[in-house]
């Protein structure tokens, strides 16, 4: 039985990470606006039903997986479990770890689709970085618009900084 969960979850995840992908690839030719469901189930090659299985709209797919991608990062930064979000080896971690996924993050960015990105941080933040409520609401969303803004704006740029120089510039910020 357990194992037959695990690879109805393996389906689960693969059909969303499709459908996600298949809004991203419609994104770089049209106006967010103008993508139909229609359009998302035949690029994505689901059925309608699948796609209205997990979705009601082409925003709650970018929100979905944006969750599919920061479950990923929680999974692989668990050897820094240790450490702080804000420590600099958490944030160099971070950048490039959401490097791998900047089509995804520029491809929003391009469409102005930035509440997406901003909602999912703030919604990490406030759920693993304030398990226990010591830290300021305030600071939290101060650090989550800090991380966001200087990834965009080094994917961006064509990432010519180093990692390592960015991390420090957030650390010392956030101090």
């Amino acid at each position: 039985m357990q194992l037959r969960n695990i690879l109805t979850n393996q389906k689960s995840e693969f059909t969303r990470r499709c459908v996600g992908e298949a809004v991203i690839l419609l994104l770089k030719k049209n106006d967010f606006n103008r993508i139909k469901v229609s359009d998302i189930v035949k690029k994505a090659g689901v059925s309608r039903t699948s796609f209205y299985k997990y979705y009601s709209s082409a925003y709650s797919v970018l929100t979905d997986y944006l969750n599919i991608i920061v479950s990923e990062y929680v999974s692989s930064g668990e050897e820094l479990s240790g450490s702080s979000y804000f420590d600099y080896d958490h944030i160099v971690f971070s950048f490039n770890f959401f490097d791998r996924y900047s089509d995804f993050f520029l491809t929003l960015s391009k469409n102005n689709l930035h509440s997406v990105m901003l909602e999912g941080v703030n919604e990490f933040m406030l759920k693993h970085m304030n398990t226990d409520h010591s830290i300021s609401v305030y600071k939290l969303y101060a650090y989550a618009g800090a991380l966001l803004n200087s990834f965009l704006k080094w994917e961006e740029g064509g990432k010519q900084e180093r990692v390592e120089d960015i991390a420090a510039t957030l650390v010392n910020i956030v101090k």
